[in-house]
């Protein structure tokens, strides 16, 4: 049963990293999601379904067009796997662990990881984070919380295993702490972050909730910091790269939301 549920859950994180694909490309081009269905952007010649079996059709057509052969990009591949791992970890973590499995925290880990995903890697391509990815994901974070704090029985957040539980006010403490912070950073030297960076590390607290914020943004700080090192010397050689900071920032909720707790408790119990 256990190996069973685990290739589920690993197939339903390789569809969804599909669809996750179909955001990351359309969403910066102001493009519906819906309509028109999957096609070569390239030869505009609709794609079979099996030409979009997450993985397999990417393997299997070498990265290419069946019709034109035009390349298909590399994250499609990338993008794809990475949300099947994920989901299988977050399966693992919440659902297939010995002890009581833990749907809604499963569901609450898998959307949020969706979301930060494809914060990720439109920032990576663009060098954008979309105000209609982030305020709307806000919108359902402060939703989220509300029923948390109005139904604690439901145990949404159980998965944090902390105390005090997170609530609507831990959350909007969590947001306004990452946004004070980035906020001081970007006056003091503003060419170094964007609104977007503020926006997101809003997002982050409301979803994440005091305490687990900190563990978000300390890795996603820290990450960033060696990615801002090697680009400095990097840049010593010649080279002169972009570093789109929310990809970092983007990382650090996924690992809090999924190992948090155990960071801050074996932090704690250091003490």
């Amino acid at each position: 049963m256990t190996i069973s549920l685990t290739i589920l859950f690993t197939l339903m994180g390789l569809a969804i990293g599909s669809f996750l694909n179909v955001c990351i490309d359309r969403l910066p081009a102001h493009k519906s999601l819906a309509f028109p269905p999957s096609h070569c952007d390239a030869c505009q010649k609709p794609l079979s379904p099996a030409d979009n079996i997450p993985l397999v059709s990417y393997l299997w057509l070498r990265g290419r067009c069946r019709y034109c052969g035009a390349r298909i990009p590399f994250r499609v591949l990338v993008v794809e796997a990475v949300t099947g791992l994920l989901f299988l970890l977050i399966s693992w973590r919440f659902i297939l662990s010995p002890d009581t499995p833990e749907y809604a925290p499963f569901i609450l880990t898998a959307f949020w990881s969706c979301i930060f995903l494809v914060v990720i890697f439109i920032d990576l391509e663009h060098q954008l984070i979309l105000n209609k990815v982030t305020y709307p994901a806000m919108v359902i974070a402060l939703i989220i919380l509300a029923v948390d704090s109005i139904f604690p029985d439901a145990g949404i957040l159980s998965n944090l295993r902390l105390v005090p539980q997170p609530s609507i006010l831990s959350g909007l403490i969590a947001g306004a702490i990452g946004f004070v912070l980035f906020m001081i950073v970007f006056i003091i030297n503003p060419r170094g972050l964007g609104m977007g960076d503020i926006k997101l590390v809003t997002l982050i607290g409301l979803a994440t909730g005091f305490p687990l914020n900190l563990v978000a943004l300390f890795i996603g700080i820290v990450i960033g910091g060696v990615a801002a090192i090697y680009m400095l010397v990097a840049r010593k050689k010649g080279r002169k790269d972009v570093m789109p900071y929310g990809v970092f920032l983007g990382i650090g909720p996924i690992i809090a939301l999924l190992w948090g707790n155990v960071i801050i408790n074996w932090y704690l119990g250091r003490f």
